[in-house]
Parts: structure tokens; C-alpha cells; sequence
């Protein structure tokens, strides 16, 4: 088996990134336990600012420091009290997975927000994104790249027989790609992203990791050629968003799965209540698609993992248990 084969396993259920409550321990045995055949390391943004998506994501910048101000992050002059707070809570974390996970010599994900997204959400002290500056988005991919490397690294020493991966999470890209994120003053939008300018900044950060990346976009209209063209070992998809009856759409998601192409297919709703048919609503998504794509139904545990569509964030503990257990049932229906 290859190390990218090893990282990024098919036919299993696995999570996205966040689960609800604050205390580390308890949610990465959770994870451990209910995920065993491809865990990632839970987000808890209930423990408040640093453990954001973006101030969760900024710590990992190498060499670029945030601040919180007003309402959302910025850059700083220097490192402060809300970057220290947020290495403090990745700190934690990485000593929860340790503890609960030292020994293991399966596939772990590590979860970070993308460079777009990040470019999109923090702020230049000068005013405005720092997407509206493609110079200064190209500063944040190189510095996420280097400083995810260092994180990859620092991991892979506590978990030495672990075969790691990273997951960007990419909910901004297809607004960026379209033209669609706001100014400032929410009355206008920043200029469009070239698809080959992301493509190329994304590549960046696929390279500089050192190990096999998985993006995820739970957003509509996810790019997923310029996924594959960037060099992403799979993809995360909320795959509800898809409209069968979208022609090209339908047409982008075959030919990227007929080229072989992983899919991480989010079908188990995000929040709601346990339901006895979550599993089985939640593989007649996918065995319809596959069907309708015309592709042979022996590939699909080869090619397709299984999670909810979304982060867990907003569940319930209850329902986050169940939504996993449904994960769990869902990837067992894919091997027929």
C-alpha cells in the first residue's frame, strides 16, 4: 500500500472537523472510538476566540501574526494575547491526540482552514480582506505551506507510526472564484479570483505540507477540477448541495471520478436529530449518483469514504454520536 493510499483510506466513515463542547479529551476519544478506521483531530470552536475556524487557522501561519479587532481577525504587527490563546488551545489538543492516540499506526487528519478562505476573512490593518490583494493572498499560501509543514512535522513526532493527512477546508472558494465576497462595507465585492491563480496558490500549500491533503467545501459549486488539477489527494464534499438534474455539474463530478479521482461523500446531515434511516437515506445519495453516472458499482468502496456534510459544531452530543454511528452504517452499505 502506498503512503498515500495508507493516509487516505476509502470505504471507511470518517468526520470533517468540529464536534460540540469544549473539553479536547473527551471529543478526540470520542472520535477515536466511533471513527476508528480514519479519525482526524476535532475542532471544539465553543471554547470562544482561538478556536475559530480563523483564529484556529491564522496560528498556523508562519511568520504572519493576527490580532482579533472589532469583529474579526487581523494582522498584527506582532504576536499578541489571541495568538497565544490560539496556539494554547492547538497545544492542548495536540497533547489530547497524543495521549489517546500514541500508539496508533493508521491513518490520523489533521483539519485547517485553506488559504482562500483565510485570505477572505482576515483583515489588512490598512482596511479590507487581504483577498483583495492577490499578492498579499499569495503571502498567506506561502506562509500557511510553511507553517503546516512544521505542524505536519511536529505530529508526526508525537504519532511516529501514524500516517498523516491534512484537510483545508475551503468554504470560501467557489464566492472567490465567482466574485461573490463582500467588501467591507458589505455593499460591494472584491474582484473575482482567476481560477488559475487559486489553482496555482492552492498547489502551493498541496506541496509544501509533506503530506497527502484533502480539501473540503461544503459551499455550492465546488471546483472540482481545479481541485484535482491542484493536486489534492482527495476531496470533502457536502454532496445533498449536488442537483442531479444539474447536467454539467453531474457531468464535472463523473469525469473526476471516472479518472479515479477519492471522494469523501458528506451525506449524514450536520445537525438534526437521530433518525433509524440516516444511514440508508445517506447511501441511496451516493448509489444514486453512482448510478446515474453510469459507473461500476465494484469501484465505489475503492474511491468513496463516508461522513456528514458538514462540521458537527451545531449538533447536539447526542445527535453527533448518532450522526457518526450513521457515518459508520453508511460506509458498510458501500461495500454491498
Amino acid at each position: 500500500m502506498s503512503d498515500e493510499a495508507a493516509a487516505l483510506p476509502s470505504g471507511v466513515a470518517t468526520g470533517v472537523g468540529s464536534l460540540p463542547g469544549t473539553d479536547i479529551g473527551e471529543a478526540v476519544r470520542l472520535v477515536l472510538g466511533e471513527l476508528a478506521d480514519w479519525p482526524h483531530l476535532p475542532e471544539l470552536p465553543a471554547r470562544g476566540l482561538g478556536a475559530d475556524m480563523i483564529g484556529r487557522g491564522a496560528t498556523f501561519l508562519e511568520g504572519v501574526p493576527v490580532q482579533w479587532w472589532a469583529s474579526g481577525w487581523q494582522i498584527a504587527d506582532l504576536p499578541g494575547r489571541d495568538t497565544r490563546r490560539a496556539s494554547d488551545f492547538l497545544e492542548r489538543d495536540l497533547d489530547a491526540l497524543h495521549e489517546a492516540a500514541d500508539n496508533t499506526d493508521g491513518p490520523v487528519r489533521l483539519t485547517v482552514v485553506g488559504p482562500w478562505t483565510l485570505a477572505a476573512n482576515l483583515w489588512r490593518r490598512a482596511g479590507g480582506a487581504m483577498i483583495a490583494d492577490h499578492g498579499a493572498a499569495a503571502d498567506i499560501a506561502a506562509s500557511l505551506a510553511e507553517g503546516l509543514r512544521n505542524h505536519a512535522a511536529a505530529v508526526q513526532a508525537r504519532l511516529p507510526k501514524a500516517h498523516l493527512s491534512i484537510q483545508l477546508d475551503e468554504p470560501s472558494l467557489p464566492a472567490a472564484l465567482a466574485g461573490r465576497i463582500h467588501t467591507e462595507s458589505g455593499l460591494d465585492f472584491y474582484r473575482r479570483v482567476r481560477p488559475e491563480v487559486a489553482r496555482d496558490r492552492l498547489r502551493e500549500v498541496v506541496d509544501g505540507v509533506g503530506v497527502p491533503v484533502v480539501v473540503h467545501c461544503c459551499a455550492p459549486g465546488a471546483p472540482l477540477k481545479l481541485f484535482a488539477e491542484a493536486g489534492v489527494g482527495a476531496v470533502s464534499l457536502d454532496l445533498t448541495l449536488l442537483d442531479l438534474d444539474d447536467v454539467p455539474a453531474v457531468d464535472e463530478f463523473g469525469e473526476y471520478l471516472d479518472g479515479g479521482g477519492r471522494l469523501i461523500a458528506g451525506v449524514v446531515p450536520a445537525t438534526g436529530a437521530p433518525r433509524p434511516d440516516l444511514a440508508e437515506t445517506a447511501a441511496a445519495r451516493i448509489t444514486g449518483l453512482w448510478e446515474r453516472l453510469g459507473l461500476d458499482l465494484e469501484r465505489l468502496p475503492r474511491q468513496v469514504s463516508v461522513s456528514t456534510t458538514c462540521g458537527l459544531a451545531g449538533a447536539s452530543p447526542d445527535y453527533a454520536r448518532a450522526a457518526m454511528e450513521a457515518s459508520r452504517e453508511t460506509a458498510k452499505r458501500l461495500h454491498g
